[in-house]
């Protein structure tokens, strides 16, 4: 079987019971035309209703190319797309959510213009969200702006979860916390800007189940997007982040003790209770100590970069997967 364009679709499922048929049923549809060979992979990450059980009945009905991936608990988003992404077969793996309001017909759409143009990235654009403006868009739109800013990667809609990938790209990246969100910025550390681009998709307003994402995500993105920062600019020289740091303290503080030193010396003025010699001396202090974390963060960073990794979840299932039988065949090739 020739895989140079397989297609492996990854969906996290957090208790979408009744969202998983129907999302289902419009995949079979947007891809009865499809001209290679893909695979489904739902991961239920630790649903507490019936989610697994409507991915199960949809394998019988369907047949195997539709896999599940469940998790022992709720590893939240990132962690389930890492896991499907883990076990897909694909040389392009698309991302989507499950609460169907993202729309699988823009699917073909994405990877033909990543296979037609040789991208490593198409991400889909929310052209016209059916999100709450004050809640979802509006803050939505300020993240995506200060992203795009920090990491130097310009998309209008990075929250976009319907993305196609090369896996051989999109492979070569772990993701951890909220890191879904940033998966285009993560991917830029692996190949070019310029292969990343990004698409209009349909956005639909959600029908059933209650929405994942409110505004006390706002600091976990934050928290990350610092940590993406330093990633990109420091993942290899954490040393100089640290140390410019610690250097600019420690002179600051220096030049402060070297004054009131002189202002005692020659004019022999009192410095003991001068609030500025305690703003020097913890200066100083606290430069020493940004100097030695530098060193430290150089040290784990060999070790990060010389041990395996290991996943930040525990699958408890995988639907078995043949390399030939259980692919979705084109329709033509089903016929024959």
């Amino acid at each position: 079987m020739n895989h140079e364009h397989t297609l492996s679709i990854v969906v996290p499922f957090y208790n979408e019971e009744e969202n998983v048929a129907p999302l289902i049923a419009r995949v079979h549809e947007a891809l009865a035309e499809f001209p290679y060979p893909w695979e489904l992979i739902l991961v239920d990450d630790g649903s507490t209703d019936q989610t697994r059980a409507r991915i199960e009945t949809a394998q019988q009905q369907y047949g195997p190319h539709v896999r599940l991936v469940a998790l022992q608990r709720n590893f939240r988003q990132t962690a389930a797309m890492q896991a499907g992404i883990d076990v897909a077969r694909g040389e392009i793996i698309v991302t989507m959510d499950g609460d169907l309001q993202n729309d699988p017909a823009d699917i073909p759409r994405l990877v033909a213009r990543l296979i037609d143009e040789d991208l490593d990235v198409v991400s889909g654009w929310r052209k016209e969200r059916k999100d709450d403006f004050w809640l979802r868009t509006l803050p939505s739109r300020i993240a995506n702006a200060l992203i795009g800013r920090i990491t130097g990667v310009r998309l209008h809609d990075y929250g976009c979860s319907l993305k196609a990938y090369r896996a051989r790209t999109l492979k070569n990246i772990t993701l951890y916390g909220e890191m879904h969100r940033f998966v285009p910025a993560w991917v830029a550390t692996v190949t070019h800007p310029s292969r990343i681009a990004e698409e209009v998709v349909r956005h639909h307003p959600r029908q059933f189940g209650q929405s994942k994402y409110g505004l006390s995500r706002t600091l976990r993105v934050i928290l990350d997007l610092l940590f993406v920062y330093f990633f990109l600019r420091f993942r290899t020289r954490p040393g100089h982040f640290f140390g410019s740091i610690g250097i600019g303290f420690t002179a600051l503080g220096s030049l402060i003790l070297t004054y009131l030193f002189a202002l005692k010396l020659f004019f022999a003025e009192a410095i003991g209770g001068r609030p500025l010699l305690l703003v020097g001396f913890f200066l100083v202090l606290s430069g020493v100590q940004f100097l030695t974390t530098g060193v430290l963060a150089e040290m784990l960073t060999r070790v990060y970069h010389e041990t395996a990794q290991r996943p930040q979840y525990q699958v408890r299932t995988i639907t078995p997967a043949d390399e030939v039988a259980e692919w979705k065949m084109p329709a033509t090739r089903e016929v024959s």
